[in-house]
């Protein structure tokens, strides 16, 4: 049996683990306040006027409220000078009041009002020496997106991405430590679950077991979970039945949690005993891939020159070329934050420049349509001289970890 796979009870290996947030601090608010002073001068620079912040990432990011996108109209708008200005249903002000970080008028609307029309008015009232346009944030529903036209015929919107993006994708150090952490905890919580493996356990029963072991260190449970057994490991993000766990199977755990709004997100494949050749071989094909594109990964190397190493180390091996299978299926990564998926990513021709503070998943997956897939996924930061490693990345398939 590979070490570390097996022999322990699920009730000894959650017992193993304890909580890990003691020391984990949240982002401050004089943090909140440099994100909305670079967040005016990009505006400013790009001759936007003000930024709509839905309810969600984006909102929480610059604002620290955190409050969920609904039917309702919930957000910010932020000026290129001047306080924040918050929208909400009259009857949520109380509760939005309780989660305010960051000073700033609340704007409110009873629900057979028109929110759009509030917006319209409040930014009729606001310093536009900034320029003409209204930046509406990437991730606002395209019914808010709609009435916001309507109520606004005379001003342009414009994507508000080209702000919102270029403010995130640079972590803080106070950023990095958070993510660190949530990967140390799911890290911990991978080896866990590895030791209580048997034959005969499903999927479900795993997924269950890491969502508990999440809340033992500390986590609200998992973000999300795949847990993928034999065949459907060929399968990127798994298949709709559970499955029961067998010899030899190769098994693909990828699953992440929450710290103080920012995620983790980490996959291991390994064999439930013993490895054929084939897998052998493509599982050491798959480490020095992902060892190739961190290599290259520093500053002024472009999001598509790390995605080219991994596939052309690939190709070298017989794998692909390009996305075809037995090969990579997709990019060999994506940055990582409050979402689990966010700018920018290591996907061909992307001529994104890498620069410090950018946080990258790195997982060059390999799939065998059919037969089995295996990746491993671990993050890194870029930093001036090079990548730094979040976690350290699996050993070997005899021992994962370590």
């Amino acid at each position: 049996m590979t070490k570390g796979i097996g022999g322990k009870t699920a009730e000894e290996a959650l017992s193993s683990l304890s909580d890990m947030t003691a020391n984990a601090q949240p982002i401050q608010k004089a943090e909140y306040l440099a994100r909305m002073e670079k967040a005016q001068r990009l505006m400013r620079e790009q001759g936007i006027a003000a930024l709509y912040l839905n309810a969600g990432t984006n909102l929480q990011y610059f604002t620290g409220m955190a409050w969920y996108p609904s039917e309702r109209l919930v957000g910010a708008i932020l000026p290129a000078h001047g306080e924040v200005v918050y929208v909400a249903p009259i009857f949520e002000i109380d509760s939005l009041n309780e989660r305010k970080l960051i000073p700033g008028a609340m704007a409110g609307w009873q629900e057979h009002e028109n929110p759009y029309a509030l917006v319209a008015g409040i930014l009729g009232g606001i310093d536009s020496a900034g320029g003409d346009t209204f930046a509406i944030d990437e991730a606002t529903p395209f019914f808010v997106v709609d009435g916001l036209q309507q109520a606004l015929p005379d001003t342009k919107l414009v994507n508000g991405g080209q702000v919102t993006a270029s403010c995130r994708m640079h972590k803080s150090p106070a950023e990095i430590a958070l993510i660190k952490q949530a990967m140390e905890m799911t890290l911990a919580v991978h080896k866990a679950t590895a030791s209580m493996l048997h034959e005969g356990i499903s999927t479900t029963d795993v997924e269950a077991f890491i969502n508990a072991a999440h809340r033992k260190v500390g986590a609200s449970g998992s973000y999300f979970c795949i847990v993928l057994f034999g065949k459907a490991t060929s399968y990127p993000h798994g298949v709709k039945d559970p499955q029961i766990l067998k010899p030899n199977d190769m098994v693909l755990i990828d699953t992440g949690c929450r710290l103080h709004g920012y995620l983790s997100d980490i996959t291991r494949t390994y064999c439930f005993g013993e490895a054929t050749e084939k897998q052998k071989a493509m599982w050491e094909s798959e480490k020095q891939a992902q060892l190739t594109a961190f290599n290259v990964a520093k500053p002024g190397v472009t999001c598509g020159d790390v995605d080219a190493a991994a596939r052309t180390y690939l190709e070298a091996k017989g794998l692909g070329p390009d996305y075809q299978l037995p090969g990579l299926p997709h990019r060999t990564g994506h940055g990582i934050g409050m979402d689990i998926h966010e700018w920018p990513y290591l996907v061909k021709d992307n001529p994104k420049a890498l620069a410090e503070g950018m946080c990258f998943s790195n997982e060059p997956m390999i799939v065998v349509p059919e037969e089995f897939g295996i990746r491993l996924e671990d993050h890194f930061y870029v930093t001036a001289d090079g990548a730094e490693w979040f976690t350290e990345p699996s050993h070997s398939l005899d021992a994962p970890f370590g």
